[in-house]
């Protein structure tokens, strides 16, 4: 019997896809939810049954948390699995699903409340026993004095966050004391305005550390593993364009030892479902900046290393299963890297939104392509600009390298803009080929052509 018999996916693009498939495998019926934007998307037409929950805009449709849970009592679905991004770390709209009747594939509301406040997941985790990045997490002082004193305590350069924020957006790093409280002020309004929460706080600014974060599965009977980790130091403005497992230089001593701090943590915070435990890497310390209490866009690369579906493995625990993993269970072989493919301008980042008249994927073992998008479609000028992942799978990170440069070099996608120009000359990169860089690096390589183009 299949854990449900029916699933609607309150989400779109390559993620509701990706749910969709894991569904079909379990023999679960799916609903697919679309604005009148995506109404010919792939995953509408391959669902067992679809519903137009609005316009293009997403806050009338996939914002919309009436009319998901409407479509959600006209199909009659059992359960809803949110996906990345838009309700998925909203806890109005896990509660609103539990007391509408229906499972939500995640854990509960508290904990996605919890660690969606960045303050209050680091309090939270910090007291359970997770490393933090140095700082002043709390309700800054209102006095100006109070404020620099505490800058001043944790060193500059240091970083201003949204409690509130995500996604890379809500943050400022302050060099010196003079631009502290103009800056402050500033991220405060932007906060207010992007996340109805002006609240912040403050952090030690690390230099040059990694972006290295722990896959856990966690079922409602106390039971919690980790999957190891992955890469994602290749960003461009706080935005991740390649994630890879394993990351490289970390040692299997230290992928324990971390790895079991947040099965720990986990188990005390009740935490379950799927979530991803995010972490500044430097000097061989391990600092929290956050928990992301859903299913991730890189999940892929754990997948290919650990050869478990971590979308079915959501769908067994919210049907209340019992993980069908101990630790002793979960094997590392081999590596992965994944590319995110968007639709924008390689060199300016302009989105380019548009009819896609060639769509022609790459292939082969231990290639894989996560993606909504065909020849014809027509990719809406409305949300998100990611249009598909690259996964590939080797033996080795040499290996795995060489397969994502033959795969870029395959990929082929006419009528718009991709940033797929970028991905190959990044492959070529020497620093990239030859071990993990920093979080900084990108920009910096970006700054760097850009000052050689003028």
């Amino acid at each position: 019997m299949p854990p449900f018999s029916k699933i609607l996916i309150a989400n779109r693009g390559e993620i509701a896809l990706r749910v969709q498939r894991a569904c079909r495998e379990l023999g679960i019926r799916t609903v697919a939810v679309h604005s009148t934007a995506d109404k010919e998307a792939k995953y509408v037409k391959l669902a067992d049954e679809s519903v137009c929950i609005g316009p293009a805009i997403s806050r009338e449709s996939y914002l919309n948390i009436p009319a998901i849970i409407a479509a959600a009592e006209v199909t009659g679905a059992e359960a809803i699995h949110p996906g990345y991004g838009f309700l998925s770390e909203n806890p109005d709209f896990a509660e609103q699903v539990i007391k509408s009747g229906f499972i939500f594939v995640g854990p509960s509301p508290s904990v996605v409340k919890t660690m969606g406040d960045k303050i209050q997941a680091k309090k939270t985790m910090a007291n359970a026993g997770i490393p933090c990045v140095p700082g002043f997490v709390g309700t800054l002082p209102k006095n100006s004095d109070e404020i620099l004193s505490i800058a001043n305590a944790i060193t500059f350069p240091l970083i201003i966050k949204a409690s509130g924020g995500g996604g890379g957006r809500g943050m400022r790093v302050v060099t010196k004391e003079t631009e502290l409280l103009d800056s402050i002020n500033t991220t405060q309004n932007e906060a207010l305005a992007a996340f109805g929460n002006a609240e912040v706080y403050l952090e030690k600014f690390l230099q040059k550390p990694r972006h290295i974060e722990i896959q856990v599965l966690a079922d409602n009977f106390g039971n919690v593993i980790h999957l190891g980790e992955r890469d994602c130091s290749i960003q461009r403005r706080h935005q991740k364009l390649i994630e890879e497992a394993p990351a490289t230089g970390i040692s299997d001593e230290q992928r324990e030892k971390i790895g079991l701090l947040c099965s720990e943590a986990c188990k005390e915070i009740g935490y379950t479902g799927a979530g991803t435990i995010e972490f500044l890497y430097e000097n061989n310390q391990f600092f929290f900046i956050e928990m992301n209490t859903r299913i991730q866009v890189e999940h892929p690369v754990t997948e290919a290393v650990t050869g478990i579906d971590l979308v079915q493995e959501q769908i067994f625990i919210a049907a209340n299963q019992p993980l069908k993993y101990k630790q002793k269970d979960i094997k590392f072989k081999g590596h992965a890297i994944e590319c995110r493919i968007n639709a924008e301008d390689s060199e300016t980042f302009t989105p380019s939104p548009g009819k896609i008249i060639t769509w022609h994927t790459p292939g082969g073992l231990g290639v894989r392509v996560d993606s909504h998008a065909y020849s014809n479609y027509v990719v809406p000028p409305h949300y998100d600009s990611m249009i598909g992942k690259i996964i590939v799978y080797g033996k080795s990170r040499k290996q795995a390298l060489s397969k994502m440069k033959i795969a870029l070099s395959e990929m082929v996608v006419e009528g718009i803009s991709t940033n797929i120009p970028l991905h190959r000359s990044l492959l070529e990169d020497s620093e990239i080929n030859n071990k993990g860089v920093h979080i900084n690096y990108l920009e910096n390589k970006l700054r760097d052509m850009k000052n050689t183009d003028d």
